[in-house]
Formats: C-alpha cells, structure tokens, sequence
C-alpha cells in the first residue's frame, strides 16, 4: 500500500513552469504556416475534440460571427484540389506545399476570382454544383499571404468559421496544427469535472462515477447518482477488480466561450505510468474509432462524452493511445487495498490540470448480462442472426467489445417492428440489414419501400432494395428499432418568392425542399429550360444571379426527387 499523506483529492491548475515536465511535442516546422486569417486567432474548436462520429480533424477559427473575411493561403505551394458539397466541408479549398504538408480551408463562401470563374465554368458544363476537382501544380500557384478565399457558413456548419487543417501528403492525416507554432493565447487549463471508473467490459455498465465539486481553492470528489460506492475523505471506493477510468473534460481560451479540448493525458497508479493518450495524429480512416475511445452508452444516454484512459479490445485506433495492446490502460485492485491515483491533463500551451486521490477496493458482485433470450456476439469474429423475418451480420471489424444481443419484435402493418439490440451500443462501420415483408407487393411498389428506423429519439428512414418479392435490405451501422413502410409521397417545394416576383434587386432566388420521409436525393433548376446552378445547404437551395440569367422576365423550373423516384415539380416566373 502506497504511503499516505491526509490531503483532499485535489484538482491542482499550472502552466507549463508550474507543475511536471511537459510531454515532447512531434518536430513540426515552427513559422512555416502563418495563420490563415487577418484577424488573431481565437478557436471555436480544436484538434482532436470528440465530435459525433468522428475527432475533429482541425482547428476552427473564429471569424468575428461574420462571413466574407478574407482567407490567405499558409504558405507557398499549389492549390491542388477544390470541392463543393452540401454537408461536410461545403466549399473546400487544398493546397499542397513543397515540404510535404498539405492544408485545407472549409466552410468557404467563394474562392479568389480566377479559381471560382474555373469552379463555375466546369459546374456549368458537367450541369452539376457538387464537385471535387483535382489541379496539377502549373494550374493554380499560391504564394504564402495571398488571397485565395472568402470565409463562410458553407457544409455542416452550424455558424461562420473556418476550418483549417495541416495533413501529411503522403498520408492525408490529419496532424494537430497547433503543433506547428501558431500564436494562440490560452493561458487557461484544462477543467476535469467527473472520473468514472469501469469494470470489466464497458457494455455491462458495472461504472462508479463520482462529479468533482469545488471546495475553496480545492476540489474533492463527491458521489454522483445511485451508486453504492462512498467518498470518505481523500479516498474513493471502487468495485475490486480490473478497473479501467474514464473522464469528462473542457479546455476553455481567452476571448473565446466554446470549449475545446486537451492535447494529452497521463494516468498513474501509485506514481507508476499506466495509460497515455495524444491528440497529435488522427487519420480519417479510423476517425469513427471515437464510439470506442470515449462512453457511447453516456454519449447516446446522458449527451456528455467520458473519454476513456484504457482500450477496449476491439479499438483498433492507432496513435492516440500509447500502446496498442486490448484493454491497455486498465489496472487490478483487490477488495481492501488502497492505491494512488493520479491523473494529469495537458493542453496545446501546455496549460495543465491534475487530479489526485486514493481509491480503495471494495467486494462487489459483478454486474452480469440479462442472458434470458439474449446471444453472445464476439467482437474478434463474424457472428450472425437469422431467423424467419429477419437477418444482419456483424464482422470481426465492428464491435469494441463482447456484448450479448437482444433481438425483438411486434406485429407491425408493413413487416414487423423490430428491437435489433439496443441504440446505446455502437457498431463500427454498415452492414446490411435483411427484413421480410409481411405480404408480396405489385411490382411499382416494391420500389417504394423504406426501411425506418427509431433510436429512441426520433424516426428515420432510408431507401431500402427489393431482394426478392418479399425481403428487402438497407445498409445500416446502429443498432435500434427497425421496420419496413411504404413511401409514395414526393418531396415538397416552396419557393421563397412570390410568383410574377420583381426579383431586380435580389442577389438570388430561393426555395426550401424537404422530403418527409428520407432525402432529397437530386433537384434540378432551369430557367427558361436551362441548367442554372442552384446550392444546397440543408434544406435550402438557393441560386445567385450570373451571367447565365440576363434581365427580363423569365420561368424557373425546379425539380426533386427522393430516394425511392418520387418526384415534384414546381414551375414559376419571376423578372429579373
């Protein structure tokens, strides 16, 4: 038993010269990039941040709450790729530079003038907005501060930034760009709010979580929930066993209220280095690997993410742990023995923040799974369910741990409703979802048929394929309640002008168009029966006046359809 001093479990704050020794930074060229922006950095985001679905891949900008700041190339190279979608990025901007690094400019309203009359050419003559278009190096050269974009709100974005990321070429990963010696003023540590710690596999939700509550100029933990497990003093009891923990954290900057988040973490038990974590490199091939680095259960339950300083075994995320051992950062404890826990957390201005307290060993049956009617599924191997109506398989790819499934069902009109398992635990990447029918369709039906889906929240649905006259199959990657349902209904159009509109003033016109049941898979604007080049951004779809709509009166036709080929028209006339 490690010697005791009496002290609360204290959450201590430093600098980077006040406590410890600062974890060694990858070699980056320092200076060689200068911020995108003419403004100072202020981050609305950063490296590494869990994000549903994926680790942030970049840094975020501020730009003020307003749109149209100009944006300047890093550094000397090439732009090598441009692109133009409705979510992700939306209007992107690559460039490649000579030292092996590329960077990406996101969210972008319009590029510099002789790149967007190339983009608005090639979108006109292949009658389609969305594209991703490669250059060679000749084409369009950059020179370090030159303009070569104006910011925006474009893509999944939720308000005005710009998303910047620094990749390896070679790779295309994502690399921390706060690494490479940008001016960014934070002088604020990490704040550590809750520890939690796991026994056994996490699916079987054997979990003690303690808040830590201020108290004066000191923190202790303090028991949070139901649970049985009491704080005394400077020591926390725990389920004996293997134990693994887990933590919630925010990172804050001056002049910034978003949060952001810590660079690394080190866990020690008894002053002995069990587990580390690093935010430096994060490809986009194992991004999804967050459902099994952080709680998916309290992400999906309680909206809150505790990231996890041990493995589980079927997390097959490279770099950010240390090792890639299963289950690496867990650690054993024996009902009666005490052992010192130590956690510190330390940000890119290597700001840091510790936890210390004791945890103590206590007997405590193991939490088992519900077995009545439920089958094991090992996360090493292919496992299957099949039965009369319904079938799926999951791969040796796909889960993070064991867990053992619950599959089932109601009468439904369509097909049965089924409980494939529970929202709650992740699967890692699609696969395909087979349901019967509960009758045969005609022929003309059997395309409209959509496989929706609830995850406790709310509904959703997607287009499902006919593979005979009554089975039929979607990919899918979540687990929750699923059944089949006809959708015949078109998607509708509204148009946000009056028809007849004197539209002479306006920079655009407009329409929302939103399909009830899935997406809107393709739409079509012509005036005067020609191509014109409307945007998608969510559920609006909006066109800017060029030189393809000259003055007088004209007809706009817009058309949509969705998943299943239901499609709506909606002809107008407006003056321009």
């Amino acid at each position: 038993m490690v010697a005791r001093t009496s002290f609360f479990a204290l959450l201590f704050f430093s600098s980077a010269a006040g406590f410890g020794q600062s974890t060694t930074a990858p070699s980056y060229p320092k200076g060689y990039f200068r911020n995108p922006l003419s403004i100072p950095i202020t981050l609305a985001g950063n490296f590494g941040e869990c994000r549903p679905g994926h680790f942030h891949s970049g840094i975020d900008l501020r730009t003020n709450g307003v749109e149209n700041l100009p944006v300047f190339a890093a550094a000397d190279g090439y732009i090598s790729r441009i692109k133009t979608e409705k979510g992700g990025f939306g209007h992107a901007i690559y460039i490649t530079h000579p030292n092996g690094y590329t960077t990406l400019y996101a969210h972008l309203n319009k590029f510099y003038a002789p790149l967007q009359k190339h983009l608005r050419k090639a979108q006109y003559e292949k009658e389609k907005w969305d594209l991703d278009i490669s250059f060679t190096p000749d084409k369009f050269p950059v020179k370090k501060g030159q303009q070569i974009a104006f910011s925006g709100n474009t893509g999944a974005s939720a308000a005005p930034h710009l998303h910047f990321e620094i990749r390896d070429s070679k790779t295309e990963h994502p690399l921390n760009p706060q690494l490479f010696g940008f001016e960014v003023k934070d002088t604020k540590p990490p704040v550590i709010s809750e520890i939690a710690f796991y026994r056994g596999n996490i699916f079987d939700r054997d979990v003690v979580s303690f808040t830590l509550a201020k108290k004066g100029d000191a923190y202790k933990p303090v028991r949070s929930g139901n649970n049985a497990f009491p704080v005394s003093g400077d020591t926390v009891e725990v389920p004996a066993g293997k134990i693994g923990l887990g933590f919630t954290c925010d990172d804050f900057q001056e002049g910034s209220d978003n949060t952001i988040t810590f660079r690394s973490a080190e866990l020690k038990i008894d002053n002995a280095l069990t587990s580390s974590v690093f935010m430096d490199d994060i490809g986009y091939d194992v991004s999804r690997y967050l459902h099994g680095y952080t709680d998916y259960y309290a992400r999906q339950k309680f909206n809150k993410w505790i990231q996890l300083m041990f493995r589980q075994p079927g997390n097959k995320l490279p770099g950010v742990y240390a090792s890639p051992l299963p289950e690496y950062g867990k650690f054993n404890i024996v009902p009666g023995e005490v052992k010192e826990l130590t956690l510190t957390l330390t940000d890119n201005s290597d700001n840091r923040s510790h936890v210390r307290l004791f945890i103590k060993g206590r007997e405590s049956e193991i939490v088992s799974r519900n077995e009545r009617g439920c089958k094991p599924f090992y996360y090493e191997r292919t496992n299957e369910h099949s039965a009369s109506n319904i079938r799926f398989s999951v791969d040796d790819r796909q889960l993070y741990d064991d867990i053992c499934i619950s599959v089932s069902s109601e009468p439904g009109d369509l097909s049965d409703r089924f409980q494939m398992h529970y929202p709650f635990v992740p699967l890692h990447h699609y696969t395909d979802l087979q349901i019967k029918s509960n009758r045969p369709l005609s022929e003309d039906l059997r395309s409209k048929v959509v496989l929706m889906y609830n995850d406790g929240k709310k509904d959703d649905a997607k287009s499902a394929q006919p593979i005979d006259n009554t089975w039929y199959k979607a990919s899918v990657r979540n687990f929750g309640n699923y059944w089949l349902d006809i959708d015949t209904i078109p998607p509708v159009i509204r148009p946000l002008h009056k028809n007849g509109a004197n539209l002479s003033r306006a920079a655009k016109i407009s329409f929302v168009i939103k399909d009830a049941t899935t997406s809107v898979r393709t739409f079509r604007g012509t005036i005067d029966g020609k191509w014109v080049c409307f945007e998608q951004h969510g559920s609006d779809f909006f066109y800017e006046f060029d030189e393809y709509c000259e003055k007088g009166r004209h007809e706009l036709e817009m058309t949509a359809e969705d998943e299943n080929g239901n499609k709506a028209v909606v002809k107008t006339t407006f003056i321009r």
